[in-house]
């Protein structure tokens, strides 16, 4: 049972035995409408025929090999990955914590490169960037690393939508080499950087021929309304890092890069060992080829609108601060700390989470239907107005 895990997770009490589209069941048959699709993992749903076919084909014929050799559907796969971003290559590995380790890596060489011995990145107040000393040292909250210290030297910390700071960074700092962060800041709260901003940054990078690197992990693959959320804000990174909805549910992540970043990583600088093998590429391609053509990323921004649109047209409205977020990633911020609404949610056949203490975070499957997506914002308006009664 549950004492022969590390306790590394305060786990809600439910065991889900089998899904369907927006929907789970718990082992006792009882139904779930999933607002957090595996922690914007599963953008399909779950048991989506197409991700299960193409988990079976590729299982009868082959799971891994290595990358000792060569690997068709990952050579197709970044081939699909690359051209959908407007990047050149690409590194798998197995998790975004990953595909972001494998960027500070790339930022680090490229500085060495150009003659920095210490390297620097800035990172933002706010950020996760994942759990490994690396990405937990990348992050900006101080609970995640306390405890884990010495933390990893190299990154300097700037506050959110500050374009003056990075200036002044860029002043003082002359080993700064890149720039990581998150379009919209997930587990900081749902956090949005504006356009204006994201402009800035990419301005000062090339004046300072820094790296941007964008960490779309979260944001990626059809989450916020355009396959990555730079797209819809006009505006072209050096390096990318996704992973969740990647795979729906397969562990894979992915580094991609251009330009001078897209000729660092050579032979024998990173690796890893299952990444990007046949059955977790299979899948992806499976993946990115659905949200294309079922059109997937229009139906995020219109699902969120109509999410959006219930919340505030409900009694429940006068409790919401704001509604953060874009697409399918959205952020709804009460006037109180709301943690106890998960367990109420679950109770009410809903999966939620809830991020930086006051804002409800809902990332639901990117195939929900109208119906389904007013049934998740009426369900959450209800726990709202019983919370602040």
């Amino acid at each position: 049972g549950m004492a022969s895990l590390m306790q590394t997770y305060a786990r809600l009490p439910v065991t889900f035995s089998h899904g369907e589209g927006v929907y789970l069941y718990d082992t006792d048959g009882r139904r779930y409408l999933d607002g957090i699709a595996g922690i914007a993992v599963n953008g399909l749903g779950h048991a989506h025929p197409a991700v299960t076919a193409a988990i079976r084909e590729q299982a009868d014929k082959l799971v891994h090999t290595s990358n000792l050799y060569r690997i068709e559907k990952q050579e197709q796969l970044a081939e699909a990955l690359t051209s959908l971003a407007g990047m050149e290559n690409c590194f798998f590995g197995n998790s975004g914590a990953e595909a972001n380790e494998a960027a500070i890596k790339l930022a680090r060489l490229y500085g060495h490169g150009r003659g920095v011995g210490k390297p620097g990145i800035v990172v933002l107040e706010g950020a996760f960037h994942g759990r490994t000393l690396a990405t937990l040292s990348a992050t900006g909250n101080r609970k995640i690393q306390a405890g884990f210290e010495p933390l990893v030297s190299g990154f300097i910390r700037a506050p959110r939508n500050d374009a003056q700071a990075l200036q002044q960074i860029a002043a003082n700092n002359p080993d700064v080499v890149a720039v990581l962060l998150e379009p919209i800041q997930g587990e900081g709260g749902v956090k949005p950087l504006s356009a204006e901003y994201l402009q800035s940054v990419r301005q000062i990078c090339d004046q300072q021929s820094w790296l941007l690197m964008l960490d779309e992990v979260q944001t990626g693959n059809g989450r916020t309304g355009s396959y990555f959320a730079y797209q819809g804000l006009n505006l072209l990174p050096d390096v990318v890092t996704t992973a969740k909805g990647l795979g729906n549910g397969v562990p894979i992540g992915a580094c991609l890069a251009r330009g001078a970043a897209a000729g660092v990583l050579g032979a024998g600088h990173h690796g890893s060992t299952y990444g990007g093998n046949p059955l977790v590429c299979a899948t992806a391609l499976a993946v990115i080829d659905t949200i294309r053509n079922e059109d997937l990323c229009a139906n995020a921004l219109a699902m969120g609108q109509v999410i959006r649109d219930t919340l505030l047209n409900d009694s429940a409205a006068r409790h919401i601060r704001e509604i953060r977020g874009s697409g399918l990633m959205l952020g709804i911020a009460l006037e109180r700390e709301c943690g106890d609404l998960v367990s109420a949610g679950l109770e009410a056949g809903l999966l939620i989470n809830v991020t930086a203490g006051d804002t409800i975070r809902l990332l639901p499957p990117l195939v929900i239907a109208e119906d389904e997506a007013r049934d998740l914002a009426s369900g959450v308006a209800t726990l709202i107005r019983d919370l602040c009664h």
